[in-house]
């Protein structure tokens, strides 16, 4: 993944008046589809992102992808900025580009319907590419729009034993993660249907000399297990059938590594004694 920066108080610069009308020739088109149309706070949402340049249009650089969610009064809440897996000065007009990201809603203050905005820029200039569709302005376009609902429609996972308190990021209120022991457990109330589990995660594999091995069960029964090889954010996506929860009204999920580590033990000077597994960010359950 994937880290959403979630902006307050701040209103996004491209809806600002004035100035020049663009009149640069488009170099193609942006658009962006969800696999829901209403999702809560705090829920996964799969976002498919495409791009297609014009006939005889060509990128010459490795531009961003500048995404913005807007409020009803055009504010900006969050952004999903990354580059595209594919870079800019490979695409070729008549080959489409798209691809998937998954992102988790924040837990912002707001409920009701959220626009999107694309373009493509360059990070720390104000160059942007134009691009065909409904422009908010400087080079910015209005591409979907998404419905968000309370976070009580969601199932409620509560954190048990073999995890360390939550910590948030210095400068982003709404990035919030756990770290666990060698095991750690939740509990959720049992969906008694298929459903998929949800686990946006990282590690710090430098400190192993191997790859750390991680392995999600319930009761007896291993659902997942996977290497813990790069430091990037991951989100593991496990589909579960309702006969795998059992018969329980509740469920407890198992997360274990096959080995942690002590941050003062492996650098010089410091203080944080704690035994550390993996960070987990969201844990999730999406009924079907």
């Amino acid at each position: 993944m994937r880290r959403l920066i979630v902006v307050t108080g701040m209103v996004l610069l491209a809806t600002a008046c004035g100035g020049r009308k663009d009149t640069a020739a488009p170099l193609g088109s942006a658009s962006l589809a969800f696999n829901h149309a209403k999702v809560p706070l705090g829920s996964p949402v799969e976002l498919t992102y495409r791009f297609e340049l014009a006939p005889g249009a060509q990128l010459g650089k490795d531009y961003w992808v500048m995404a913005h969610f807007l409020d009803a009064n055009d504010e900006l809440m969050w952004t999903d900025d990354h580059q595209p897996p594919v870079p800019p000065t490979q695409w070729k007009p008549g080959t489409p580009i798209e691809y998937k990201r998954t992102m988790f809603v924040p837990l912002y203050p707001y409920i009701g319907e959220a626009t999107v905005t694309l373009g493509l820029y360059v990070p720390g200039t104000n160059e942007r590419v134009p691009l065909s569709g409904d422009v908010v302005g400087q080079r910015s376009y209005r591409v979907a729009k998404i419905q968000l609902q309370p976070r009580t429609d969601n199932i409620f996972l509560a954190f048990l034993d073999g995890w360390h308190g939550p910590e948030v990021a210095d400068k982003n209120q709404f990035v919030e993660w756990q770290w666990t022991r060698k095991d750690a457990t939740l509990r959720f109330r049992n969906p008694k249907r298929n459903a998929t589990f949800y686990l946006h995660y990282d590690g710090m594999p430098k400190m192993f000399a191997s790859p750390q091995t991680a392995t999600i069960s319930i009761g007896d029964a291993v659902i997942d297990t996977f290497e813990v090889s790069t430091p990037v954010e991951q989100i593991r996506r496990i589909s579960l059938k309702a006969a795998q929860f059992g018969n329980d009204d509740m469920v407890v999920v198992r997360i274990s590594v096959d080995k942690t580590f002590v941050p003062a033990m492996v650098t010089p000077g410091g203080r944080d004694s704690r035994e550390l597994g993996i960070r987990v960010y969201h844990a999730f359950v999406e009924p079907e």
